[in-house]
């Protein structure tokens, strides 16, 4: 089964409200959709949102990157010696984790294709069925305990709550205002997104422990390149802390590992490149004992497809953040994978399941 061609296109999507983080704040979700189409006619979707303050890449690299780099290494490359092509694709380019990941899904939806399997048991097939969180954005204390209860109303009970963006105080009265209003049923996660320093991490996490406001885990606290602060953060509270933008290659999951600078990891493809590599850091996560979370960018139900057939393929991934396509406010594609409230159910056609990709 030969490559014969890769094209790309862009997309872009209005939010049905701002996104917020401590990093940035998005209105339209824009990407750069991939499309490979094999010598028989197989053909595999995949994504690459550009997010410019965590990989580094726009939607010009993200197109250079494919049509320039990458397209001329794939073509009439035999998909079926996927190791070294994959392998290859990591090599042939230095960073760029988003145009990577795009073509390595859509290549993985090819093979899945061919094998006549759904990509989540061409990957393992440990179940068929997740639930995503549901995130809510940084706003102030009010509107953010308005929003948690809203989505609480719609069926979900696992909350990601964004904070990191002002002073540790105020991110205190956010969650306890959010707790107030949800009660003590709903699970509570937060992503400070690298907006707090070590020192002041601790003291956020352990006031809201003293508090009791019952936080399931924090994610990145602190810098990305920061490990010993994350370390330092893990270390003095009882809440898991999990590791996100410290974590892109095998390599950086390996050092966060063997320092125990965290107790979890969020696997994002287009941090790490791809399915591929992800699997890998999975690997490495699980036999140290280590659970893993599978996170997303704010993405179309392409790219969140194929990284929920990934997630949903293996034991050792615990927790899903897939609510980007709940966000939009239009769809691009046929097929994928359907939501039902928080519960996402992988699709029983062969490859990611999808159709056809609007443009």
């Amino acid at each position: 089964m030969k490559i014969d061609k890769i094209e790309t296109f862009r997309v872009a999507i209005p939010l049905r409200k701002p996104f917020k983080t401590a990093l940035r704040t998005v209105h339209i979700a824009h990407s750069v959709v991939v499309k490979v189409i094999c010598e028989d006619g197989t053909i595999g979707w995949g994504e690459a949102p550009p997010t410019i303050v965590i990989t580094g890449e726009s939607l010009s690299s993200i197109e250079t990157m494919i049509q320039q780099v990458l397209t001329p290494f794939l073509v009439k490359q035999n998909l079926r010696n996927y190791e070294q092509i994959f392998q290859g694709i990591d090599s042939i380019l230095v960073g760029n984790s988003s145009a990577k990941a795009a073509v390595d899904m859509a290549l993985y939806d090819c093979l899945a294709q061919q094998c006549k399997l759904p990509l989540y048991q061409f990957l393992g097939g440990h179940k068929d069925e997740i639930e995503t969180d549901f995130t809510v954005s940084v706003n102030g204390p009010e509107e953010m305990g308005e929003d948690a209860i809203s989505y609480v109303q719609q069926g979900f009970d696992v909350l990601k709550v964004k904070v990191g963006k002002d002073d540790i105080l105020t991110d205190i009265e956010r969650i306890r205002e959010i707790r107030n209003r949800v009660g003590k049923r709903i699970k509570i996660r937060l992503d400070a997104n690298q907006g707090w320093k070590p020192k002041e991490a601790i003291q956020a996490i352990r006031k809201m422990e003293e508090l009791h406001l019952n936080i399931e885990l924090v994610e990145q606290p602190v810098k990305a390149w920061d490990i010993e602060g994350l370390k330092q953060v893990t270390d003095h509270v009882d809440t898991l802390i999990m590791a996100d933008e410290s974590v892109f290659s095998p390599k950086q999951a390996f050092e966060v590992i063997k320092s125990r600078s965290a107790d979890l990891i969020n696997i994002k493809l287009m941090k790490s490149g791809g399915i591929y590599q992800a699997q890998i850091i999975n690997q490495l996560a699980e036999v140290s004992g280590v659970e893993c979370m599978v996170g997303s960018m704010i993405e179309t139900r392409i790219g969140i497809s194929a990284a929920a057939h990934f997630a949903a393929s293996k034991k050792n991934i615990t927790r899903f953040d897939f609510d980007a396509p709940l966000m939009l406010a239009k769809e691009v594609i046929e097929g994928g994978i359907k939501y039902d409230g928080r519960k996402i159910t992988l699709p029983n056609e062969p490859g990611l399941g999808i159709k056809n990709v609007y443009r």
